[in-house]
């Protein structure tokens, strides 16, 4: 039956990760190479593993012992598998976990832009400034739904593999490319320009296009930035941009939600055969 653990002692050290260590110590920056990520709930632990991530360690409700967790005992016979009652699990990590499993897993080292930008890629999704862990995992799932090929990231964006993120995204983080830009918007810009890249900005200007203008979805390689709601993108984002993008609005609204209005984009911009 697998390498099962009764939990006994909460207080055990190989249980930090699901509770006592905080997101940052999770993604341990100083040591990219011993990051861990939080995989939750049998769909998204499945594409996890579909996808070559390595588990370290399974937290799993005691029912799912002989139940659906048995699929990923058989597939990984020598990793732990810490078990316990639901209310021995919502001790440790201090919320019900309704899905009845978590999966600590390695986290993938860091790429760049010029990977996620690789040939034969058309459809990119840039993120500013979004720190809401359920917006990024939004956006992200739609970016998988819709074909948008690869996201990038500014410094300031929530990390896509918080725990909330990877959840909201039903595990679509591991699956689209994506990449942290340091130089972003200045240096990123210019990088994108160079890989023949035209970018537009969602935002709400009056002199912009409106969504559905010929120019934009005959871009053979475009770049989609989308800033945080509120603040939005920095005016000088907007000016490095080719393009200004407007969704048309009825009815007095003024903008939607930033992974609303970015499924809304990543569908009317879809690149075309």
């Amino acid at each position: 039956m697998g390498n099962i653990v009764e939990i006994s002692d909460l207080a055990d050290p190989a249980l930090d990760v699901y509770e006592r260590l905080t997101e940052a110590q999770l993604r341990n920056r100083r040591e990219p190479e011993m990051g861990v990520f939080i995989a939750e709930s049998a769909k998204v632990i499945r594409v996890a593993l579909d996808g070559g991530y390595e588990p370290l360690s399974f937290l799993m409700d005691r029912r799912h012992i002989r139940g659906q967790g048995r699929e990923f005992m058989d597939r990984c016979p020598d990793t732990p598998v810490y078990t316990g009652d639901g209310d021995v699990l919502e001790k440790l990590t201090g919320y019900p976990v309704n899905r009845g499993m978590l999966c600590a897993m390695r986290r993938p080292l860091p790429t760049d832009l010029e990977r996620v930008c690789a040939a034969g890629t058309r459809r990119i999704a840039v993120l500013e400034g979004i720190v809401d862990a359920v917006n990024v995992g939004a956006i992200f799932r739609s970016a998988a739904a819709l074909g948008v090929d690869g996201v990038l990231l500014s410094q300031t964006c929530c990390d896509p593999l918080n725990r909330r993120a990877v959840r909201v995204s039903m595990g679509t983080v591991l699956q689209v490319p994506w990449a942290y830009v340091e130089d972003w918007p200045g240096g990123g810009l210019a990088r994108l320009r160079a890989l023949g890249f035209r970018t537009a900005a969602l935002a709400l200007q009056e002199e912009s296009l409106d969504i559905d203008d010929a120019v934009l979805s005959g871009a053979e390689r475009l770049a989609l930035v989308l800033g945080a709601e509120g603040d939005g993108l920095a005016r000088r984002t907007i000016a490095g941009c080719d393009w200004t993008v407007r969704i048309p609005m009825r009815n007095g609204v003024d903008s939607l939600n930033v992974a609303a209005a970015g499924a809304v984009a990543f569908w009317q911009l879809r690149a075309r055969p």
